[in-house]
């Protein structure tokens, strides 16, 4: 089970893209998909039966889920996730750094 969830802000660790943020759109596996990074060219063909037109494109593809760390905006830096459990038995996430709660 992963801490990071999906619409989660996060900064980018590692690779060509260190240090930006973004949200992530897609959790796949050990992978996430953050929204307008790590993105390829792509070569495509082109279907006109379906409309689709040929060309290169770009496309967003997955980033190890290690690469990525959730962004705390009250202290700009990365932070990990801790989870914290009430007294009604309700578990919500917290940052491991000042204990506050995320907001999704």
């Amino acid at each position: 089970m992963s801490k990071i969830k999906k619409n989660d802000n996060v900064i980018i660790i590692t690779g060509k893209d260190k240090g930006q943020k973004g949200t992530v759109t897609r959790i796949l596996g050990d992978r996430v998909i953050v929204e307008g990074y790590n993105l390829i060219k792509k070569h495509s063909k082109g279907n006109p039966q379906k409309g689709e037109q040929p060309g290169i494109i770009s496309k967003e593809k997955s980033i190890h889920i290690s690469n990525v760390a959730i962004f705390n905006s009250q202290s700009n830096k990365a932070d990990r996730i801790k989870y914290n459990i009430d007294e009604n038995g309700n578990k919500t996430r917290v940052f491991a750094s000042n204990k506050q709660v995320i907001d999704i």
